[in-house]
C-alpha cells in the first residue's frame, strides 16, 4: 500500500555506521534516526515482540487485500529474513509501519509476474507490503520517508527497479510505468494496477 505525505526530513540522520539493536533475540540495524524518536531499521532478526506488533498491524492488510495477505506467525518469517529486504519504522520505540520488498524472481509462479519482462533479469525488487497504522499514515511523512529509505537500499544492491500492486486510485510520483491493471485484485473490491518505478 502506497502512501503519500510532503514530509521534508531535515532532521533526519542517515547513519553511516549502522547500529545494532538487539532485544531478546531481535537483531535490525538503524539506517535512519530523527532524534531518536523516529527510527527507521533494517531487520535481520524480529524479536517476538515486533512480532506481534507487526501482525497488528498487518491487520489493515487483511481489510484491503483479504485474509490471505494477513502476517501470523507462521508466515512472517517468510517475509522478514536474509533473503528480503525488510524495514520496520519506530515512533517513541514503537514500531508503526514497515516494508518488505523482495526479488521479483520470488514470484515466478505467480501468474502477474508473467507481465513483467523484468522477470529473471534480477534488476527488480518487488514491494510485498507496505503498511502504517492509521493514526500515522499522514502524519510528518513517516511513510515518505521510509519509501525513500527502501528504495536507496535497493539501488545500493544493485536493483534498478522496484514493482509493487497498488489500488489504481493511489497517486503514484517518479518514473513510474504501470504495466497491468487488475479489474479484481484477490479480495479487494476496487482494480489495481501493477507498477514499474525506476530507482
Amino acid at each position: 500500500m502506497i502512501l503519500n505525505d510532503s514530509f521534508i526530513f531535515i532532521n533526519l540522520r542517515i547513519f553511516k555506521k549502522e547500529k545494532n539493536i538487539n532485544n531478546s533475540s531481535e537483531k535490525t540495524k538503524i539506517i535512519a534516526s530523527s532524534n531518536n524518536t523516529f527510527n527507521i531499521e533494517l531487520v535481520e532478526h524480529l524479536g517476538n515482540e515486533s512480532i506481534n506488533d507487526i501482525i497488528t498491524i498487518s491487520e489493515d492488510l487483511k481489510k484491503i487485500y483479504g485474509p490471505n495477505s494477513l502476517l501470523d506467525k507462521n508466515n512472517i518469517h517468510k517475509y522478514f529474513n536474509e533473503k528480503t529486504l525488510p524495514f520496520i519504522a519506530r515512533y517513541q520505540n514503537k514500531i508503526i509501519g514497515f516494508i518488505i520488498g523482495a526479488p521479483l524472481e520470488k514470484f515466478n509462479n505467480q501468474a502477474w509476474i508473467h507481465h513483467d519482462d523484468n522477470l529473471n533479469k534480477k534488476n527488480t525488487l518487488y514491494t510485498c507490503a507496505f503498511i502504517f497504522k492509521k493514526e500515522f499514515r499522514k502524519k510528518n511523512g513517516f511513510s515518505k520517508t521510509l519509501k525513500k529509505v527502501y528504495t536507496s537500499w535497493a539501488k545500493k544492491r544493485g536493483f534498478k527497479y522496484v514493482t509493487g500492486h497498488v489500488n489504481k486510485n493511489i497517486n503514484l510520483s517518479g518514473d513510474i510505468k504501470i504495466l497491468k491493471e487488475f479489474p479484481k485484485w484477490f479480495d479487494s473490491k476496487e482494480p489495481f494496477i501493477y507498477y514499474r518505478k525506476k530507482i
